[in-house]
């Protein structure tokens, strides 16, 4: 069987996501981020290209590590003003059938029990379209303003999403058994409490007692999304994950990040379970030449310090002391630490060079070109990395999804690569084909009916 080629949409809800200066130019929509016809629209457009669904990205802080301050972040529009990425989900959901709605929450800035709650409402008002991209926060910006002081040291945040995980899983997965709800009117009996568990957590960081305040919703856990690409982030996705995003700027790094993803995988024994996206921008146009004409028009709207004042964010290094000449070099940092290794992976980068790679679409690749040629670039990283699919990020909004709706899927779907419908029922059954909930050996699986265990005595609290 032709091995199929999977898209998201990487969106966030700001201006000009990844791609800062673009949102000057003529007819970009980014602008009307605070819309919901914006989403709405966009929606539509997606789901006519079949895409898996579009993913939000989000930060809890601002880009202030550029010139140590925030001035350019504000002035670019670079990510703030930035809005709630959980409240899109049902908007969306209205204008569209089968569109997954990938939602990004940081472990570090909010309690797991009342997170839950949010999750499951979520995913009963989208009948189980929801995923959660879990991420752990790496701007220090953001920690100090919610009285932390400061961001943890980089492992010691996975170490706390780890924890995170497990109460999100008894909470979702152990609370409440089947069959707890039976609103049943005769006997007026709404829920069985007998089927309705205390999850008695008590954890280095958290100490959760008590029961999900909420009925199970369609898949219970919602699709999980991780894009942590340093070791503990790698070996975090291999055991919880089910979707990844990297931002690999050349083939060879992607491929030896899909390499180590799968032998940790094997050490969980999910191999096979994940699937992999890459950031990618697509400039696609009717021919070549278009398409070459349309990406020099999108560089001219580019701005220089608004992609250092991301790159800066990202790393927590400050660009603005380096010459646009001088060579990146591998600094070890609290923040991203997979940036600048992906950076000083066998290829020399002046800071210029970068800055301009990450001015349209961020980290990751762009492909420019006429159908044929962008199809056959994403055939090429497939075969050669093993990737999955692509996690699409637009330079102009909608222009850059448009066209790939009408010129680059069309001939994905004659090469027979990409789908022609979608398969009905929730997000993990459409990405899977293997059911609405989490199923063995996902660790998440091994939560269900803990409550009910423990109540039993079966198993101790902990």
């Amino acid at each position: 069987m032709t091995r199929q080629i999977h898209f998201n949409a990487f969106e966030m809800n700001c201006v000009a996501h990844q791609s800062p200066g673009l949102w000057a130019y003529p007819g970009d929509r980014s602008w009307q981020y605070k819309d919901v016809e914006y989403w709405q629209d966009l929606a539509r457009i997606l789901e006519g290209g079949f895409f898996d669904g579009i993913f939000i990205a989000d930060v809890i802080g601002y880009y202030d590590v550029y010139r140590g301050k925030n001035d350019d972040a504000i002035r670019e529009g670079a990510q703030i003003p930035v809005n709630d990425p959980l409240q899109l989900a049902v908007p969306i959901a209205l204008a569209t059938e089968h569109l997954g709605i990938g939602i990004t929450a940081s472990t570090s800035f909010e309690h797991p029990y009342t997170f839950a709650r949010r999750l499951t409402t979520a995913d009963h008002l989208t009948k189980g379209r929801v995923g959660w991209n879990i991420v752990t926060s790496y701007l220090e910006s953001g920690a100090k303003n919610v009285g932390e002081g400061g961001l943890r040291r980089h492992d010691n945040r996975y170490e706390v999403a780890s924890e995170y995980l497990e109460v999100i899983y008894k909470l979702l997965e152990g609370s409440w058994e089947d069959g707890a709800v039976l609103r049943d009117h005769e006997r007026r009996i709404f829920a069985d409490p007998a089927k309705v568990h205390e999850i008695r957590h008590k954890g280095k960081f958290f100490d959760v007692p008590g029961y999900h305040l909420s009925e199970p919703s369609p898949q219970r856990t919602p699709v999980l999304f991780q894009a942590g690409a340093s070791a503990n982030g790698i070996e975090f996705a291999a055991s919880n994950a089910e979707c990844i995003f990297v931002a690999a700027p050349t083939k060879p790094v992607l491929k030896g990040y899909i390499d180590r993803l799968k032998a940790q995988a094997a050490r969980y024994g999910r191999a096979g379970d994940h699937l992999v996206y890459n950031l990618t921008t697509v400039i696609v146009d009717e021919t070549d030449a278009k398409a070459q004409a349309k990406y020099q028009r999108y560089l001219d709207h580019a701005s220089y310090d608004g992609a250092l004042t991301f790159v800066s964010g990202w790393s927590g290094v400050d660009f603005a002391q380096y010459a646009p000449t001088d060579l990146v070099r591998k600094i070890d940092t609290n923040a991203v630490k997979s940036l600048l290794e992906h950076f000083t992976n066998g290829q020399q980068w002046s800071v210029a060079e970068l800055a301009q790679w990450a001015g349209i679409g961020g980290l990751g690749p762009v492909i420019v070109g006429g159908p044929e040629k962008v199809a056959d670039e994403l055939q090429a990283w497939q075969e050669e990395t093993g990737v999955d699919g692509f996690n699409l990020a637009y330079a102009v909004a909608h222009e850059t999804f448009e066209s790939i709706a009408g010129y680059l899927v069309p001939e994905l779907q004659r090469r027979g690569v990409y789908r022609t419908a979608y398969t009905p029922g929730t997000l993990r059954h459409k990405l899977f084909g293997k059911g609405d909930r989490l199923a063995a050996p996902h660790p998440g699986a091994s939560y269900r009916d803990l409550g009910a265990r423990l109540a039993a005595g079966q198993v101790a609290a902990e």
